[in-house]
Formats: C-alpha cells, structure tokens, sequence
C-alpha cells in the first residue's frame, strides 16, 4: 500500500468510536474472572474483585477528602499498585492523578505540585524527606499520605470514605491522568489524558502489540511516563495480568520475567543494554516471552541487532509516540525487524497505528510529498484534552484536529516514519526528556556564565548525553567539574550536564537565535540519531 501525502492505519479514527469509562477496563473482568489474579506488586497479589474493590476505596477516601471534580491529587512514587489504584478512583470522583517524575530535584517537584493545584500529596518512604523539605513552598496542599513502607497511611486512608460513594456522572472528555512534560517555556506541562485518550490508546497499543487476555503484562516504565500508564491500561483492557516493577534493576527484571513467565513487556534502549550485558542473560529460559517493545530514545543498531541475535524467537516493537497522544501511535512491527530485503526499516519508526493519521508538514502547515522532511502531525482521538491551565501552549499544540508533535522527519512511500530531528531541540538520555531551555536557565545564572547552549550528543549507552556548550564572561573563571556540581540540586540528576565545553562565541542567525544545529554538526559528524 502506497501512501501519498499521508500515514493512515487501516481504519481512520472515527469520532463515533464508542468511550466508554476507562474503569470498564477492571469492571468486564470483575464481572467474567472477579478469583483471577488481575495484578502482582512484589510479594502482593491482587484479583480482579479485590483491585475493584480497592479502586472504590480509593475513590471513597478521595471525596471524603474533600477532592472534587476538576481536583488533582499528585503522587511522587516509584512504581506501585497504589499509583495505578489512584488513577482509576480519579476516573471516578470526576479528579485526575498528577504522577511526578520521581527523579527530578526538590525544586522541580514543588512546580510541579503547585501547578496541579494539588490538596493532596501521595508519597513513596523514599521521598517523604523530599515533600519536608518544600513542604513550606506547596501552597495548596493540605495532606501528605505517605503509601508504603514502616510508616504506611496509604491502607489507613482507603477506609476513610463512605460506603454509600457515587461515581461522578461519566463524560469522555474529562482528564483522570495528568502527565507531565517538560516545554519550551523551560517549566514542566501537564498534559491531560482523558477517557476517550486513553481509551483510543487501549485499541490501538492492543492490535499493536498483540496483546491477549492470556498475557502477562510486565510494567516496568515508571508510572510518570505514557510508558507506564497507558502500557496498564492496554494490556488491562484484554485482561491480561499485570505485573508491576518498582525499580529497574537488570538483572532482578530479567528473574520476574522468567519468575512470572511474563509474555509482553516494554523498556527503553538503554536497558536493553544492560540486559546484554547480564551474565547470566542465555541462562534463562525466554519461552513465555512474546513481546519486547522499546523507544522513548534511539536504539543503536548494534544494540537492536545484538537484541535480535539474543531473543531469536521473541517478537520486538519499535514504537514512537508522547505523552501528549497518550502513548504510542507508530509502531515497527516483529516482521519489519527481521526482513532482510528491507535493513533501513531498522531506523525507522515503523507505520502509524490503527485510529491513527500522521502527515508531514512544511512551516506554513502544508502537507508535503513522501521523502521530504518536515514537521510530523497527527490525528485521533489518542491526543490530550489539552496542557493544564496553560492554553497558549495547547493553542500552539493542537491544531483542529491535529496535533503538532514537533518532530521533524520523513515518510517514505510505503509509509514508515523516519525521525531525522527535533523541532523542539528536545534531548532524549536513557528514555528521559530533557528539554535544552530547562539547563540553560539554570547554567546562565552561574556568574561566570555569559552564553550558553545546550545540545544532545551521541551516547552509546544513554543514546544522548547532555552538553552545555559555554561562554564565559571576560572576567569569568569556572572549571567544567565546577558548573556540573553547580547544577547538582538546581537539576534532576539526568538532566544535569555531562561534559562542558567552552567557546569564544556561540553562532546566531541574521535575528539573534542561536544556531543549534550548527554546534550539534561537530559532535555528530558521521552519525545519525539511531546509530
């Protein structure tokens, strides 16, 4: 099949699909399988009635809180049953989840709580010294409820609310999930996820990974990301069993899969070569395995290859999506993968996903012809409702129907994606985002700082690293170690500059901006974003 000027999957979304509420996800298997084991958090073990039941409780607990629809709640933890529990009740009080990025430094954390509004704060044992020390700064929380560990409120709260609750009337278009990404303002964006988002994601991510209801879904993305979340929901959709990780450790990852005889899972690349790098990575038996999806960064092709050669009868994905579309809208198939005739598919980001439009653009929004880069747009009713409390940037985002990813890239004739670029300038190290504006305002305040650029540059384990290229006052004097342990506190740990590098001057166009592309030349002469 030959595509022209546009990607479409193999139905166009319709907005006639039905939505349904996201809780049906959990209510159908309740109804057909309530005994089977529906979720495994640690040594924890939870069927589908009992997760139900919790999920009420939760929502319960939420309302006699004093949450309301249109309210977030914030929860800064690694991965837990507690998180995803918390994101369905607020499908249900009308509220939506705000997960946080359990990496980034107290500063960011703070934004990010006081830009949701958030009243309530749920927290990890890992970060309740994180929520004392800006508990000062949260200007509209008014309860912190620690989930797990020796001093566990989490339990005790879910039996605070009322048996006679009532879920909020259902509307498809209002947001139970707020992610956050960071922007081009330099401060983090709450993209929000509704029923109908997710819901079109759920379809999609199905027929796109395969996911059954025999499945074994392992989730070891952090909840914070679509990679996380959507990636419950999908495989919660079919029924299949879910399977929570709260910490990536390679090796112990490696065990579960075996342990839980885990058929689909999904990581970013980095991980993938740490798992290569396991000695005892052939001494498991790989036998349940189905699925192993990857992205949120580029795979190196001796990585991807090495994988192929690893887990020779495993089918692996390729995806490309974003938080703002819920997750995944592209995927590079098992077959694409493993077909000789057609190597260059490898650095591709394969083909839309069903419900799934994808055109690419010239700077006047004109659709171009295949083989010409330009930006990457695309429709469905996976994209967000909109950015939280900031509607020029949703203005500037959402398009009418479409949804500006600010990629720049090509399709080619038989409709696979190829990225070539960011618009935006955004870095990717190890699956997380780094937006260059986030270090820069934060490097331009050091006093001997005059200019600054921040670039991604190749990194055979990350991907991209983060590099500040500087100029330096007259009179200025700083050590590349000195600006780095500058930035330690003001920064999440992998947003903070790896390498320093200092210049006379930093190139500008005719207006004054300055010319990223030119600076990232040197550094990735011979290279390629998936090399």
């Amino acid at each position: 099949m030959r595509h022209d000027v546009t990607s479409k999957s193999t139905y166009a979304a319709s907005s006639n699909d039905e939505v349904t509420p996201i809780i049906g996800v959990v209510d159908r298997w309740v109804a057909e399988k309530p005994d089977d084991l529906a979720v495994i958090d640690g040594d924890r073990h939870f069927t589908w009635s009992r997760f139900r039941e919790r999920i009420e409780r939760n929502a319960a607990a939420q309302v006699a809180s004093g949450v309301r629809p249109g309210d977030r709640i914030a929860f800064l933890d690694k991965n837990s049953v507690a998180c995803v529990e918390t994101t369905l009740a607020a499908s249900l009080t009308g509220a939506a989840n705000a997960v946080i990025n359990f990496r980034l430094s107290p500063a960011e954390v703070a934004y990010i709580i006081n830009d949701a509004q958030a009243a309530i704060v749920i927290t990890g044992p890992e970060f309740v010294d994180t929520i004392a020390a800006i508990r000062d700064e949260l200007t509209t929380v008014e309860r912190v409820i620690v989930s797990g560990g020796p001093d566990d409120e989490y339990e005790r709260w879910l039996d605070c609310g009322s048996e006679s609750f009532a879920a909020v009337p259902f509307d498809p278009d209002v947001a139970f999930l707020q992610l956050y990404t960071s922007g081009t303002t330099g401060h983090p964006k709450g993209a929000m996820l509704t029923h109908r988002s997710l819901s079109a994601h759920s379809r999609a991510a199905v027929t796109g990974f395969r996911f059954t209801e025999d499945s074994v879904s392992m989730v070891a993305m952090p909840l914070f990301h679509v990679g996380g979340s959507s990636w419950v929901l999908a495989g919660m959709s079919v029924g299949a069993q879910t399977v929570i990780v709260r910490e990536m450790v390679p090796g112990a990852v490696l065990d579960e899969m075996v342990e839980r005889a885990v058929t689909h899972a999904f990581f970013v690349p980095a991980v993938y070569g740490f798992f290569l790098a396991d000695r005892r990575l052939h001494k498991r038996d790989y036998s349940a395995v189905r699925c192993l999806g990857y992205g949120g960064s580029p795979m190196p092709l001796p990585t991807i290859r090495a994988c192929l050669e690893a887990w020779p009868d495993v089918d692996f994905y390729q995806v490309y999506g974003m938080t703002e579309m819920s997750g995944v809208f592209s995927v590079l198939t098992p077959a694409d993968h493993r077909d000789v005739t057609h190597p260059e598919r490898l650095v591709s980001a394969g083909r839309v996903l069903p419900g799934n439009i994808i055109k690419v653009v010239d700077p006047d929004g004109n659709t171009l012809p295949p083989n010409t880069v330009g930006e990457l747009w695309t429709k469905s009713q996976q994209h967000m409702l909109g950015y939280w409390r900031n509607p020029q940037a949703t203005a500037d985002t959402l398009v009418g129907e479409w949804l500006r990813t600010g990629d720049a890239g090509h399709m080619d004739p038989d409709g696979y994606l190829f990225i070539s670029d960011r618009v935006k300038d955004m870095i990717i190290t190890g699956g997380e985002n780094v937006y260059p504006v986030e270090v820069e305002r934060v490097v331009i305040e050091h006093e001997a700082v005059a200019d600054v650029a921040v670039i991604g540059v190749p990194d055979d384990k990350w991907g991209e690293s983060v590099k500040a290229v500087v100029v330096l006052n007259a009179d200025g004097a700083v050590t590349e170690d000195e600006l780095i342990d500058y930035c330690r506190g003001r920064l999440a740990g992998y947003k903070i500059p790896k390498t320093v590098d200092f210049v006379s001057a930093l190139p500008r166009n005719s207006t004054g901006k300055i010319l990223k592309r030119e600076i990232r030349k040197e550094y990735w002469a011979g290279r390629t974003l998936h090399t």
